[in-house]
Formats: C-alpha cells, structure tokens, sequence
C-alpha cells in the first residue's frame, strides 16, 4: 500500500468534512411545511412594509445620483419616516462631483453595555434603470419598519439603524459607497460594532423546482426552490452567522438556510456588510440570493408587484427576533 496517497485522501476527506461543518452546517433545522397565518402584529408589519416600498419604487422610482432629484426625494422620505417614528435623525453627508450624497443613522443608546454597538442598515440606492423594489427597496423598508418597532426600548447593547447610500454600481466597493464611508468612520472613532446586518433584496420567492440557482459547489447542499431566506457572511463572521441561523430558525416559522465560506465566492459580500468587513467588523446578509433566482435582478421590471408581502413580513418578523437576541443577550 502507497501510504502517501492515502494520508493525502484522508487530508481531503477531513478538510471537506470541516469545511462543510464550519460554513454550510447550521445550528437547528430548516422550517418545513405550511405557514401559519400572519398574526395581528405581523399583519400591521406587512402594511407598513407595503407603504415603504410602494412610495420608494413606484412613487419616487429609480434613485441614484444619476437621477439627484429621486435621490433626495428618497432621502428625505426615508428621513420623515425615521423622524415619525420618534427619532433624531443624523445625515452624514459627502459629495459625489456636485452631488451632496447622506448616509442616514438613528441609534438608541444601550442600557448596560452602549460601547457594544449593533448596527443594522441596508441602501435606498438603485441600479440606473430600475425602479429597485426588490433590491432594494425592501430591504429599506425592513430598517424603516423596524427601527420603528424598537423605538422606546431599552436594548442592552446600542443598536443603530442606518440608510446607506451608493451601493450600487458605479460606487460599489469604491470608496464613495456610503457604507464603506460609514464604516470607515466608525472605526476611526474606534467603535466597537459587535454585529452589522442588512437586509438585501428580500422580497422575492417561488416554491417551484430549479427556481434557486447557486455558484459551484453549493447546489450540492442546498435547496433547489426559492422557499426560504438565505443567512450569509464571511468565513470570519461565521458565528455572527450561525447565532443569527440559530435564533431564526427558533423563532420564526420559515425556511432558511446559512452560510459561511470565503468572502470571494460570488455573491457572499455583494451588499453593504462587505464594507464592515474591510474594517474587522462581523457582518452578516439576509437575502433572497437575488440573481440566483430573482429574474427582474438589475432590470426595469423590479417593480412591487413582483414582491411577495406576506413571506417577505415573515422574513423581516425574523429579523426583528434576530436583533432582539444581539441586544439582549449577554454572549
């Protein structure tokens, strides 16, 4: 026997064996089977989130600095709904040419621990030729609704709500996206961001086979229909991304699913949490997977009506019981 090919197959066998228990493997199991009924909560949730996406996709439309008007206009809209939810809103504005761009940030003070800061955000940009519902105008509308839920609380940990702008092409992973200015500025001021989530294009799903697409290797190990909602971080974030797999799937009657791999493979750092990463912060995506399954991805039928309200409230309930475990627990 070659005792050198065999210490090279057992070296695979394990590191495959430890790269599936690291990154795909997640804590609990996967929702299954008919959903209940939308509870009274989650039924005014939904009417909120309708309200949202309807007035930034339909209303105000296509916003990015390409159309400076829209843009502001989805600023400002997005700064009344803060406001009305009893908040004190902070702009951190930054010229992009002769274009005055805003990030827009509202935090509620820990009670026993303010230095350990959560943050979640999500951008209001679009993509030029799309009126962006989906990607992203739920999942603003996600931070809107619930940054309006968790007004008048007294979290633990500091929790900040935040709308980032230039997300999109042409600034993505440039330095004018507005979550890596962001990001930038909170480790200059040395903050100490325990937990970054955003919610990115989350509105779409199909219950039909071959309706989820994913890059090689993952179809291997997960499904094949658009039923659930994807978890999804770094390799370094990785326990940021099974506590939150952990407490949604504990939570929330849906389907979801995680992962953890490298952050070069396609689609794991396409959302503002990449920029938390280039800063040592842990940071975490919930997402539809957009263009592995959504077919209006990028394109100028990315209207609501392509948006299911009553998975997508499911979702955003989740989220909600996600935030509530960073803030409150003492892990």
């Amino acid at each position: 026997m070659n005792v050198r090919p065999a210490v090279w197959v057992a070296l695979l066998c394990a590191g495959a064996v430890w790269s599936y228990w690291s990154m795909i493997r997640m804590p609990g199991t996967s929702y299954s089977g008919a959903l209940p009924p939308l509870t009274k909560e989650q039924q005014a949730l939904q009417t909120a989130l309708v309200e949202h996406v309807h007035e930034l996709a339909t209303t105000i439309g296509e916003r990015n600095v390409f159309r400076p008007d829209a843009l502001a206009a989805a600023a400002n809209y997005i700064e009344q709904a803060f406001t009305a939810a009893g908040y004190t809103v902070e702009r951190q504005a930054y010229d992009v040419g002769d274009i005055i761009c805003a990030n827009l940030i509202v935090e509620i003070p820990g009670r026993t621990r303010p230095g350990e800061i959560v943050v979640v955000g999500a951008h209001y940009d679009t993509v030029r030729g799309s009126p962006g519902a989906n990607d992203n105008a739920s999942g603003m509308a996600a931070v809107l609704a619930l940054a309006r839920r968790w007004h008048g609380t007294k979290p633990d940990r500091t929790l900040r709500f935040v709308a980032f702008v230039n997300e999109e092409p042409p600034f993505f992973r440039t330095p004018r996206m507005g979550s890596v200015v962001y990001a930038r500025r909170c480790a200059e001021r040395g903050e100490n961001i325990v937990a970054m989530l955003t919610p990115e294009t989350i509105g779409y799903y199909s219950d039909e086979r071959g309706s989820q697409r994913y890059p090689p290797p993952f179809s291997l190990f997960y499904p094949n229909r658009s039923d659930f909602i994807a978890v999804v971080g770094n390799w370094r974030s990785r326990a940021l991304v099974r506590r939150a797999v952990r407490t949604f799937r504990h939570t929330t009657d849906f389907p979801s699913e995680g992962a953890a791999p490298p952050g070069w493979i396609p689609g794991v750092g396409w959302s503002d949490h990449w920029a938390f990463w280039q800063q040592g912060y842990p940071g975490i995506m919930f997402t539809d997977t957009a263009p592995f399954r959504y077919p209006h991805y990028h394109r100028a039928t990315d209207t609501a009506d392509q948006i299911d309200y009553d998975r997508f409230t499911r979702v955003v309930s989740g989220i909600h019981h996600v935030i509530q475990d960073l803030v409150h627990s003492d892990q």
